[in-house]
């Protein structure tokens, strides 16, 4: 098969791969209807990770089962469907409290730029549709693999309700999602922090009711001004850097929640100033798995639709493309097509 391989900063290339194999009986192979490059794969790609050895790219996919090990009896060959970026088998502790991305038996994906893909832990990871969606909702299902899952449970873990105030910081795919949640979760008032037009734009369309294009203090104060002088009820991060914690942790109400969802990179949360905040702090990686029944049924029905963040479509081949385009901040999320 062909897949995209880091060979280390700025350098992937398409190449031709070992096809996966049924490794373990929880085991299942897929073949990849799209897939797409992630905001988080840019970290290894600048460098901001260490790469040591060329590595297969990848976490976020949907496709077409096309084998299945010995004890996975809840998918099987020919079925349309759609996974997370970390595999759970669905059964444990953390995973009947509906923290899967916590799963005992978790395994990140990591190989899934490619034609064919690895399932661990498919039984309890994958979910089948009825029957093969049009290629319209792929997108879109393609989505919740993964930012709209991780914007969904920034709304979740903020603890958006109805009638609140949220703020989204970032304007990224995640952040963009996160819109798609709150205004699903019934926020009253949706904040987006953005600087870019074209994102602000689909913002608005997915429900932002405010733009702010402040950061930091700016921001903070800004946000200040437009919540009376208190903050918002809800603040969702969705970027992962000091700034945009500290921009999350200071926008919000004492007796306000953050959710974050962006990979930190040098965030250290002052104690004291959290102590005395009352602001509550909740993230992590996304469980997927948890929402991802509602959230294909939302997509398929079309309440919501977040394929609208894909906004340069490339083939597969030209995934170093789509990868130059997201770094340099020409496209907010690429679709591949095999």
């Amino acid at each position: 098969m062909r897949g995209a391989v880091l060979h280390a900063p700025g350098d992937i290339r398409f190449e031709t791969l070992e096809d996966p194999k049924i490794l373990k009986p929880t085991d299942a192979i897929i073949r990849t209807a799209v897939t797409c490059v992630c905001g988080s794969d840019l970290w290894p790609y600048r460098g901001a990770e260490p790469t040591d050895q060329a590595r297969p790219m990848g976490h976020e996919y949907v496709g077409f089962v096309e084998e299945v090990g010995s004890e996975v009896t809840a998918v099987q060959p020919g079925q349309f469907v759609i996974g997370s970026f970390a595999t759970s088998d669905n059964t444990c502790a953390n995973c009947r409290h509906g923290f899967q991305s916590s799963c005992v038996n978790r395994e990140f994906m990591s190989t899934c730029q490619a034609d064919f893909v690895r399932i661990p832990n498919a039984q309890g990871t994958l979910v089948a549709t009825d029957g093969v969606p049009d290629e319209r909702f792929w997108p879109g299902l393609l989505a919740v693999s993964d930012v709209m899952g991780t914007g969904w449970w920034a709304a979740d873990a903020a603890g958006v309700g109805p009638g609140s105030t949220a703020v989204v910081v970032g304007d990224g795919a995640v952040g963009l999602c996160a819109v798609i949640a709150a205004r699903e979760l019934g926020a009253e008032r949706i904040i987006a922090m953005s600087r870019h037009a074209s994102r602000q734009k689909l913002a608005r369309e997915f429900g932002a009711t405010d733009i702010v294009a402040e950061r930091g203090e700016e921001g903070v104060a800004r946000i200040k001004e437009m919540t009376g002088g208190i903050g918002a009820d809800r603040v969702l991060e969705c970027v992962g850097t000091a700034q945009s914690m500290s921009q999350a942790l200071r926008s919000a109400r004492p007796g306000g929640s953050v959710g974050f969802v962006g990979v930190p990179d040098g965030v250290a949360v002052d104690g004291q100033e959290l102590f005395f905040s009352h602001v509550g702090l909740r993230g992590g990686p996304a469980p997927v798995r948890r929402y991802l029944p509602d959230l294909v049924d939302r997509v398929l029905t079309g309440a919501i639709d977040p394929g609208k963040v894909f906004d340069l479509t490339l083939p597969l081949d030209q995934v170093a493309e789509g990868y130059r385009a997201m770094d340099e901040r020409r496209a907010v999320k690429t679709l591949l097509t095999p």
